[in-house]
């Protein structure tokens, strides 16, 4: 256990006996030295009864920042639990990516009661960034910030951001709209501060605006973010008029979310899975997990029985061959795992970037040339075991063939197969390790057998 973990269980116990002793002011005090995301994660390991208690002493601002950070079941129950005037207030000051994602997990009945609470400008911005899809753009903007006209001085311009900026999201950058709010330039804070007074903002704004529109998705907006080391990036539809702004924190979140769907989608299962393990009870932990990786075992059964049928057709084969049954398993796991390997590089790639349609080519070409080079040194290394072990030359040398083969074939498929998908539209981390190592399994006895069968039965 860690210092952190240690310094959180203190708190937790600290938190608790505070609660217990009715020591609120106490409490109050302590809370105000910790961080809304902690505050958050120490509400998940209080009992409910407690969970309110500590809500409630805290201040407004804090409540809507730890709001942000819980998930839908505990939003909803701790707004269950306290005032309609409390939520009002706190809700108010919550910032509106975050609300959208929790009221897009909600059902709609429960949807519209928390959005009934807020005022009308406030209620018809949530409505309309509900709309959007949740893995889009527009799904994870927000409307909480201020633009600038680009005729307006520098002086102006400070003034206009004392009155508006306290409750935009950021204005680390500031987007400037020419009359019909289109996105015309953008321009620092400091270069706001530093320019005179009197210099038109037209003058001193940069043309060169990078946006994303509302309908692209969030690993490319990411990507964008990533890539220019953006803390905000402006949200335009297709006139060019600027709809929102994404901020980077958000941008972190939608990372951290696609790595974790890319590592269960290669696993085999799925995100869904995940939300089992916070459920205590027994049967809908089951429930939930066999859901999850079922599809996924059952594109493996059927692998493995379309294997046994190929086995089946070469039944002769291995009756007045059996020592080629020696070397099946270690044949198709070496594939499984050079498919493994090209497959999750080139899924990797096509996240970040690194890999697109420009390249694609020579990528395909690059892990072919590694399969082949692998391959063929594991091919020797086989063919002399075989050799040594079985004591059969031409036995060893089949086996090597079919290694260096499949190894090669391996690499292709599992870069192939991402790219392919890409350029349909498929999330290409659905060419997971089973989906991989079960068309590598058919493939691998396929070329071994067909070798086999020639090499040593026809030419014998």
């Amino acid at each position: 256990m860690n210092k952190n973990e240690v310094l959180f269980k203190e708190i937790i116990v600290q938190v608790n006996a505070l609660i217990d002793s009715e020591k609120i002011v106490d409490l109050n005090e302590y809370i105000e030295e910790l961080h809304p995301r902690d505050i958050s994660e120490i509400l998940i390991d209080l009992q409910e009864e407690k969970k309110i208690k500590l809500f409630e002493v805290l201040p407004l601002e804090v409540a809507a920042k730890v709001l942000d950070d819980l998930d839908s079941d505990m939003f909803t129950t701790i707004l269950s639990k306290i005032s309609i005037d409390h939520k009002k207030r706190i809700l108010d000051l919550m910032s509106q990516d975050d609300m959208v994602d929790i009221l897009s997990d909600l059902s709609e009945e429960k949807r519209h009661e928390i959005i009934n609470l807020l005022d009308k400008e406030l209620a018809q911005d949530i409505k309309e960034l509900l709309v959007y899809d949740e893995d889009c753009a527009g799904g994870i903007m927000t409307t909480d910030f201020v633009v600038l006209s680009k005729d307006i001085t520098c002086y102006a311009a400070i003034e206009y951001l004392r009155e508006n900026a306290p409750d935009a999201e950021t204005i680390y950058y500031v987007y400037v709209v020419d009359k019909n709010d289109k996105l015309v330039g953008v321009i620092s804070l400091r270069e706001l501060i530093v320019s005179k007074p009197n210099t038109i903002i037209e003058d001193v704004m940069s043309e060169k605006v990078i946006d994303v529109n509302v309908n692209d998705d969030q690993e490319e907006v990411a990507r964008i973010v990533s890539k220019y080391d953006f803390l905000a990036i402006p949200v335009t539809d297709i006139n060019g008029k600027i709809r929102g702004i994404i901020t980077v924190d958000d941008i972190i979140d939608v990372i951290q979310e696609e790595a974790t769907e890319d590592i269960y989608k290669f696993a085999g299962t799925s995100e869904s899975e995940s939300e089992y393990l916070e459920d205590i009870k027994f049967f809908p932990k089951v429930i939930s997990a066999v859901k999850a990786r079922l599809p996924w075992l059952l594109i493996t059964l059927i692998g493995g029985t379309l294997s046994a049928r190929i086995l089946g057709k070469y039944e002769g084969t291995i009756k007045a061959y059996a020592a080629v049954s020696f070397f099946m398993p270690l044949l198709t796991g070496m594939g499984g795992n050079v498919g493994t390997q090209s497959s999750t590089l080139t899924v990797r790639g096509l996240a970040t970037g690194h890999i697109d349609q420009k390249n694609a080519v020579k990528t395909i070409s690059q892990e072919m040339s590694i399969g082949l080079s692998v391959g063929l040194i594991c091919s020797l290394i086989i063919c002399i075991v075989a050799y040594l072990w079985i004591g059969d030359f031409k036995l060893g040398i089949v086996v090597g063939i079919a290694m260096a083969a499949n190894m090669l074939t391996a690499a292709t498929i599992g870069t192939l197969v991402p790219i392919v998908f890409k350029r349909l539209g498929v999330d290409p981390a659905v060419a997971s390790a089973p989906f991989i190592s079960t068309t590598l399994d058919i493939t691998g006895l396929t070329i071994y057998f067909t070798l086999t069968t020639t090499l040593l039965l026809k030419f014998s």
